[in-house]
């Protein structure tokens, strides 16, 4: 079955950059787009970013666009999630997920999570 495993969390200061990375095994990943999502607490998870498998398309959400670079490797079946100048309100569970769609336009089609892996920004 789908599994995804994500690191590369933890706590850092603002301005600070982390590196998370998610790990997928038990499906052919090439096939699939993938994608970062977070949540923070007392409120709902919300779209970061995503990358196809069927073209170059990399949508990124409004509030991390010029500071967050996702990117993957097929020869790892592994996600990654580049995130530079950090603020406070990045603060939130980073969840990568799975789209069987390959397009990755529609976060509704992202049906398969990790466990997620917490990153805060202390300002």
């Amino acid at each position: 079955q789908v599994q995804l495993v994500e690191s590369g969390g933890g706590l850092v200061q603002a301005g600070d950059s982390l590196r998370l990375s998610c790990a997928a095994s038990g499906f052919t990943f090439s096939t699939y787009a993938m994608g970062w999502f977070r949540q923070a607490p007392g409120k709902e998870r919300e779209f970061v970013a995503a990358v196809s498998s069927k073209d170059n398309n990399t949508p990124y959400a409004d509030s991390v666009k010029g500071r967050f670079t996702i990117s993957r490797d097929n020869a790892k079946s592994s996600v990654y999630l580049q995130m530079n100048s950090l603020k406070p309100e990045d603060t939130a569970v980073y969840y990568c997920a799975a789209d069987s769609t390959g397009w990755g336009l529609w976060a509704s089609d992202f049906d398969s999570w990790g466990q997620g892996t917490q990153v805060t920004v202390s300002s």
